[in-house]
């Protein structure tokens, strides 16, 4: 077993429950973590015998230009794709930061943090 991490995708997106995320937008931060047997391409030096971490940032992005009120509802799309079109994939964990959410204070960003696995 084997763990694919894709870091602090950075991003800018319309995710919220107030009128004006929708309008203004956000910036977001997105990190991923897949654990798949990494065994045959460890050997083989081969992309078919991987997890792509370019298809794993490609659906981030995808799922993150989708507006969603929660960040729950976000990172559980993008685990669901993950799952649906990379059959590798044991586990995963997926991070949403929203960075200087509007919520009447001095705070720096609020993560969501889901996680799958088959």
């Amino acid at each position: 077993m084997g763990i694919i991490q894709v870091n602090n995708i950075k991003l800018y997106a319309y995710h919220g429950c107030l009128d004006e995320e929708a309008k203004i937008g956000s910036e977001y931060r997105v990190d991923v973590e897949v654990k798949a047997d990494l065994k045959r391409s460890s050997k083989s030096d081969e992309l078919i015998d991987t997890v792509d971490y370019v298809h794993l940032n490609h659906i981030v992005k995808e799922e993150m230009a989708i507006r969603s009120k929660l960040l729950e509802e976000v990172a559980q799309r993008i685990l669901d794709r993950f799952f649906k079109e990379l059959r590798m994939i044991r586990r995963a964990k997926v991070s949403v930061a929203k960075i200087n959410p509007p919520i009447g204070g001095n705070v720096e960003e609020v993560v969501i943090i889901l996680t799958k696995k088959r």
